[in-house]
């Protein structure tokens, strides 16, 4: 695309002759500057059509993934980004760059991954001055960077966050000829009722904001079947549903893998050592061990039971629920309960609320539950997953109409689920099949106590729903993405 240095420098010109227009025109004539200023920027856009829409040269198919938000913990539209890699689009990925994106994405020879930095509004006025300037500030960020971009042929837009990208992509969409794709993961005013009340005026503009740009979009995704009921009742939105699938790393984990995870772990978190392990011929973990003169690696027959649970750690998901739930397990071990295993909790993710939930858990006196909050790198993740015994799920959607991804990788390495209920949640998680649902932590403590009395015996049900999600894998991404978003793009304009 040509510079536009070229626009600046006509919008001067332009200037300068509106300038002299208002000077010596006669005085009887009454010039309405807010109408002169809209034709000459009418006629700026008409001169800078032809080069915001001029191809680079060659015949590649372009297409902008954009993200308002960390990349590299926004998998669905990295997922989306590799999907397009793999047939044959040129991939453009712009978001925050605070984490490292999955390794697919650095692999891929025709996905570019543009960082973007998060702007800070004006500080030291009232809340709304800091929000209003930081958004327009965005707005300035994002034209800056989508108008300077090749020329792409479509524009794939993660809500939320929508506000201020929703508007800026429409109108760049508009100007440069692209078409529009809105993934709606959720609703971003439902999420900003969570820490505003529900009529408060941020949280009302907001919503008439998404319910304004949304429908201009040309093709909508959204994650569930509720959600697209809503979007076509109440906003007049024809989505295709596009449900969370597990990527192709996410299986189940090899008492190998396992121990070396294990071991990698046990470095930095003491959770995962075994006390009084001093045997130079054996290498131990409280899960695994390697008989180094055999070469052979087991899991410890009285090892704890591995619960795990990831969190961006924001106002959705409320871990006190989970905490409560571990001091009554505690308390059942305590009482007598003799089949009852240690448990070793992990909590991985980043976000606003870790440090709040991490002074809690330093405050609890439990002996026979322990609990570690590890960043772990992409490439561990879903080798952690493999490797847990059970899954807890504490996301409750704002909206009501989301499923976490999380119990979907989870599921993707066949790992039972204890999920928190909200509306649509059987979407995903079938009670008595693949896990259970629950309500507070009494529920959930008795969930524990039920499907872990007796491990590691396999003959329970957390077994049962073990089997039953090795036998009903259903789609992985690829297979979903090419049924369901690749007819939309496939024919090139």
């Amino acid at each position: 695309m040509a510079s536009l240095d070229a626009g600046v420098l006509l919008l001067v010109v332009f200037s300068l002759i509106t300038a002299l227009l208002a000077l010596f025109l006669p005085p009887q004539i009454d010039v309405s500057w807010p109408l002169l200023c809209f034709m000459l920027l009418l006629l700026l856009l008409t001169l800078g059509w032809r080069s915001l829409r001029r191809k680079n040269g060659g015949n590649e198919r372009r297409v902008c993934v954009l993200v308002l938000g960390d990349v590299g913990r926004s998998p669905r539209m990295q997922y989306h980004s590799i999907s397009l890699s793999k047939h044959g689009f040129t991939v453009t990925l712009v978001g925050f760059l605070d984490s490292k994106p999955h390794f697919d994405v650095l692999r891929a020879e025709n996905i570019r991954i543009v960082p973007i930095t998060e702007v800070k509004g004006f500080r030291g006025g009232p809340k709304l001055l800091t929000y209003v300037t930081k958004v327009l500030l965005q707005c300035l960020q994002l034209l800056s960077l989508l108008l300077n971009m090749e020329l792409q042929d479509y524009l794939l837009l993660q809500n939320p966050p929508g506000l201020p990208s929703m508007a800026v992509a429409w109108l760049v969409c508009l100007l440069r000829g692209s078409k529009l794709i809105i993934d709606w993961h959720n609703y971003g005013y439902t999420i900003m009722a969570l820490s505003h009340r529900q009529g408060h005026l941020l949280v009302r503009v907001a919503e008439w904001y998404e319910r304004f740009f949304g429908p201009l979009a040309d093709h909508h995704l959204c994650v569930t079947n509720a959600m697209k009921e809503d979007l076509k009742t109440n906003w007049g939105i024809s989505a295709t549903t596009l449900y969370d699938r597990p990527a192709s790393i996410f299986r189940e984990t090899s008492v190998e893998q396992r121990h070396m995870l294990f071991m990698k772990l046990a470095e930095t978190h003491p959770q995962f050592q075994l006390e009084g392990c001093e045997e130079s011929e054996t290498e131990r973990t409280v899960f695994s061990e390697r008989d180094q003169l055999h070469d052979c690696v087991s899991l410890r027959p009285g090892r704890p039971a591995l619960l795990i649970s990831s969190t961006s750690w924001t106002e959705d998901e409320d871990f006190s629920i989970l905490l409560r739930a571990l001091e009554e397990y505690e308390g059942f071990i305590r009482g007598g309960a003799e089949l009852l295993p240690s448990l070793v909790c992990v909590i991985t993710g980043k976000g606003p609320q870790k440090e709040h939930y991490r002074t809690l858990i330093d405050s609890l006196c439990l002996e026979h539950v322990k609990i570690c909050t590890p960043w772990l790198e992409p490439e561990d993740y879903p080798v952690l997953l493999g490797a847990a015994d059970l899954g807890v799920c504490l996301h409750k959607s704002s909206s009501g109409l989301d499923l976490p991804m999380k119990v979907v990788d989870m599921f993707g390495c066949c790992l039972p689920v204890c999920a928190v209920h909200f509306n649509c949640l059987e979407e995903l998680v079938k009670p008595e099949k693949n896990g259970l649902i629950f309500r507070d932590s009494e529920e959930l403590a008795q969930q524990l106590q039920s499907l872990l009395s007796g491990f590691p015996a396999t003959e329970g049900r957390l077994d049962l729903f073990r089997r039953n999600l090795r036998s009903n894998r259903g789609q992985r991404w690829d297979d979903n993405w090419d049924q369901n978003v690749l007819p939309l793009i496939a024919v090139p304009r």
